[in-house]
């Protein structure tokens, strides 16, 4: 066997504001057990309770379970609370680190990986994290998702034969039916957390159970309670935590849908900390406000548009190359949604190890020349009205967006910059479900969206959104994505193919670059920008409250109180 160490991959809600009535079944600072929540946002008391150190951590409920093999949200919620832990995890440069592993082979053949469980780690209820537990609660997540249908999909990212473990060796060894390049980016994603699922590990039928609010894990922090009246999760310290000094005794997890109320309570001390605050307003507050800390970072989310290929935008090459050239994104990324993207004409962020530097980009903004454009192809607006038309009709793009994330600040902007080369443009501001419904069906000319570009440390899935796959069909659709936007290149299809053939992450890095650049070239995609995700704290009672790159780890020991 061939030794692979770490290799660097490129890898429900509250509405108006908090009472303290609220905060006080959350055994927040409003309780008998705790102190007064601070009148304004630079009190210097440190919030503690009668048992020790507490904090009140507002944030965003995506789901009401722990449980990895729930659902994906689920499986986020349980490493952003600080309650379960994988094998592997990412740094923030997006390189893979050891956690419960702390040593792995894998076979000449790419298939059979074996990982050694660091010895010395306990679940919070004080048993073993032994291999054996490890294996079984791998079994589990696939049995469950198998058989009960949950929406957690583990088997598209990693296909596995089987799970096994050596209990003298203190060994996993997982044999995949395809060969990979690398597993342990893909063993940093959610689903594959681990949890004791107190199954009976000797008979032939696993009797693989957990309770979704009583996950046990590894991590810094212990569910006490979910109450779904209050939207409020209690957690408390993990006495048998493995990695070093748990900072809280306790943490309120308060479900707080509105990013205003987010801000409200940060600066009222209903909230020690928060994160994600996208009301620009709100956060220039925040940022120049010294008795708050503000950390932003690029994450791996990239905002962007897809362009409907089989719509006027794909079958007109000067009025997409146009349209592209009218945008002006970089005042829309620092301007109009108060930074809170990084600006960039590639689908994959700046900040990632692909080599940004040596995309081009023919389409950068300028007005004059989108005009020049659309004047040459003929296409002008021959009744005076304003906008132009094209063979004889009226050009008006139909644009679906959604409230998340900024996505309808920029199309709203979006409309208004077209209208200055003479294009008319209609939006639709519709919710998640409805647009999803709505690009299924063609039913747009751009539709706005918000992707996690490398969630196993690479970007197959993502990247699929562009693939023509079986030029038979009318589109091709995969378990990770799906082609909406009809785009068709054989060029980036041989790529893609290659790509995800490659076992080469030298390899894999390159077509990826040209997969980028060929989406740039053909204005396949309009990309607003890289999310910058924020951490937001009280300056005076938190310290440690940076975000990471990558935002599935929030509640870290890292955060302190000061």
């Amino acid at each position: 066997m061939k030794s692979n160490l770490v290799k660097k991959i490129l890898a429900f809600g509250v509405v108006g504001t908090l009472t303290m009535a609220m905060l006080t079944g959350c055994g927040g600072s409003g309780g008998d057990s705790g102190e007064k929540a601070a009148e304004g946002g630079g009190s210097s008391a440190k919030t503690e309770s009668a048992d020790g150190k507490h904090l009140n951590f507002g944030c965003y409920v995506y789901s009401t379970s722990y449980d990895p093999a729930e659902y994906q949200n689920a499986a986020w919620d349980g490493t952003r609370h600080g309650i379960t832990e994988g094998l592997f995890k990412f740094k923030d440069d997006l390189t893979v680190d050891y956690n419960l592993c702390d040593e792995y082979e894998v076979s000449d053949d790419n298939k059979t990986w074996t990982f050694h469980i660091r010895d010395g780690v306990k679940f919070s209820n004080g048993s073993d994290c032994s291999a054996q537990a490890v294996a079984d609660s791998l079994n589990r997540l696939y049995t469950v998702c198998a058989t009960d249908k949950k929406s957690s999909t583990p088997e598209t990212y990693l296909q596995m034969e089987s799970i096994t473990a050596d209990a003298d060796a203190n060994t996993v060894t997982i044999v995949t039916s395809e060969p990979y390049a690398d597993i342990t980016s893909i063993l940093c994603f959610p689903f594959y957390t681990i949890i004791d699922v107190e199954g009976d590990t000797t008979d032939a039928e696993h009797d693989y159970t957990a309770d979704s609010t009583s996950v046990i894990g590894t991590g810094p922090y212990v569910i006490k309670s979910m109450d779904e009246t209050t939207k409020c999760s209690e957690l408390v310290k993990n006495e048998h935590y493995w990695n070093g000094e748990v900072p809280y005794d306790s943490v309120s997890v308060i479900f707080i849908e509105d990013d205003s109320t987010k801000a409200s309570a940060l600066k009222t001390g209903d909230i020690d900390l928060t994160e994600n605050i996208t009301t620009a307003s709100d956060l220039e507050e925040l940022s120049n406000d010294d008795a708050f800390y503000v950390s932003k970072t690029p994450g791996m989310r990239s905002g962007f548009a897809y362009v409907n290929f089989d719509g006027i935008l794909g079958k007109n090459e000067a009025l997409r190359q146009a349209m592209f050239k009218a945008i002006d994104g970089q005042t829309l990324c620092d301007v109009t949604v108060g930074g809170m993207y990084t600006y960039g004409p590639a689908v994959l962020p700046s900040t990632l190890s692909y080599d940004y530097d040596s995309l081009t980009n023919d389409f950068e903004y300028d007005v004059e020349g989108a005009k020049k454009l659309l004047d040459d192809a003929g296409i002008k607006d021959e009744d005076g009205d304003g906008f132009r038309e094209l063979d004889g009709e009226k050009i008006t793009l139909q644009y679906i967006t959604y409230t998340n994330r900024c996505l309808s600040d920029f199309a709203e902007a979006i409309q208004i910059s077209l209208s200055e080369i003479g294009i008319d443009v209609n939006i639709t501001n519709t919710d998640s479900d409805t647009e999803w419904n709505m690009m299924q069906a063609g039913e747009y000319d751009l539709c706005d969206s918000n992707w996690t570009t490398v969630g196993t440390g690479e970007p197959s899935a993502f990247l699929k959104n562009w693939y023509g796959g079986d030029k038979g069909s009318e589109f091709y659709v995969n378990s990770q994505g799906t082609n909406y936007c009809w785009y068709e290149n054989d060029a980036y299809d041989a790529l893609y193919d290659k790509y995800m053939a490659s076992t080469d992450l030298d390899e894999r890095a390159d077509l990826v670059i040209q997969m980028e650049q060929i989406l740039i070239d053909d204005c396949a995609v309009l990309v607003h920008g890289y999310y910058n995700s924020t951490f937001l704290s009280n300056a005076s009672k938190v310290t440690g409250a940076d975000i990471h790159t990558v935002d599935y780890y929030w509640l870290s020991t890292e955060i302190a109180p000061k």
